[in-house]
């Protein structure tokens, strides 16, 4: 009987291995999940944190900013809550941050731009 209690723990622990193999994500994880270092239409700089389950989160001036970021033709997209994009983008070697104000589209000239620093 103890024989039996084996192997059926050790098939077990194999098909949990299996399952759990299985249900891992596959996918790297995105270049952009993490914090960024950019800056506000006034030059002022503030950190914009892209998390890999798709929110994001930002404190400009003391404003707690909150949204949801997605990879969209190779740049993170981030649809605050107030109505604006920020689209931070690989541009000519480095990063760079465009913001849009509430309902500029991003085919227009951004309403800003910074340099965007990964910062982890």
């Amino acid at each position: 009987m103890r024989a039996f209690g084996k192997t059926t723990t050790l098939i077990l622990a194999g098909a949990l291995a299996v399952l759990m193999a299985a249900c891992s994500p596959s996918e790297p994880k995105s270049k952009y999940a993490g914090t960024w270092g950019v800056a506000d239409t006034d030059g002022a700089p503030f950190e914009i944190v892209l998390v890999e389950d798709g929110t994001a989160t930002a404190n400009r001036a003391g404003e707690a900013m909150k949204g949801t970021w997605k990879e969209d033709g190779g740049a993170a997209v981030v649809e605050w809550g107030d109505g604006w994009v920020t689209v931070i983008s690989e541009e000519d070697g480095g990063y760079t941050k465009k913001g849009y104000d509430k309902g500029v589209s991003r085919d227009s000239p951004p309403t800003n731009t910074s340099a965007a620093t990964k910062k982890n």
